[in-house]
């Protein structure tokens, strides 16, 4: 089983691993593209104003600036302790036990507007750039990557079963048919429902979390719902390839 996870925007400092080593990284199809982007990102950081612009940020960046700046020196760490926030903490990978860490280095991978897609074990710097970013002159991240990404995705998987968590911007930068996707509802007082950020990456995480630590090797969508329920998550299977998770 592999679970595509978001990345997220914010993401911790510091590491104790070397620099980046794009030919360490899983997926090495991807190397090629993965070079070009961080060149263009290191050159971009160059100019603040332009970073600013392209990268949707304020006037008090200067440390996101940094850390695209040195993307290419500073220390590594997984990328399971390198991304943060709400999913992150949800998955609560700090409290895994060596075994349940080697788990999820098999079973999860994130998705990248850098790097395409990482293995949760890869080391990675701290960098800014999202899935939704227009790099100047440059064609969108969703044209770059869709050629190489969904093909590298899909040979990875191989026959295993795909969960994937990534949003939709995320999708497309390399779409996986027949994978496994989970839609987060909350469902209010009068019966309707609606989608909550905080929960839904909440949810995600929690959902992902009972993906590493359950003993089961799901093979469908009504193995995959089991699961959830299992870890106390309320589902709905509402297609084959579409599960609902209430909140």
């Amino acid at each position: 089983m592999l679970v595509l996870l978001p990345p997220s925007e914010t993401k911790s400092d510091g590491g104790a691993g070397g620099p980046l080593d794009l030919s360490a990284l899983a997926f090495d199809s991807l190397t090629e593209i993965r070079e070009q982007l961080v060149g263009d990102l290191v050159a971009l950081a160059a100019d603040p104003d332009a970073s600013r612009s392209a990268l949707g940020l304020g006037k008090n960046s200067e440390p996101e600036l940094a850390r695209n700046a040195a993307v290419r020196t500073s220390p590594t760490r997984p990328a399971l302790e390198r991304y943060t926030g709400v999913l992150y903490d949800a998955l609560g990978a700090a409290s895994f036990t060596r075994v349940q860490r080697a788990k999820a280095y098999a079973r999860l991978a994130v998705g990248s507007a850098l790097f395409g897609a990482i293995r949760a074990g890869d080391p990675i710097p701290a960098y800014r750039l999202s899935g939704g970013s227009k790099l100047p002159g440059r064609p969108t991240l969703a044209a770059r990557w869709r050629d190489h990404l969904g093909p590298a995705l899909r040979d990875a998987a191989d026959d295993e079963l795909v969960v994937d968590l990534r949003s939709g911007t995320y999708q497309q930068l390399g779409r996986v048919p027949g994978a496994i996707t989970a839609t987060v509802l909350t469902e209010h007082a009068d019966g309707s429902r609606t989608v909550v950020s905080h929960f839904n990456k909440h949810h995600k995480g929690l959902l992902a979390r009972a993906l590493v630590l359950t003993r089961a090797e799901p093979t469908d969508i009504r193995a995959v719902a089991r699961v959830a329920r299992q870890a106390g998550l309320r589902t709905e299977i509402s297609s084959d390839t579409e599960l609902v998770v209430l909140t």
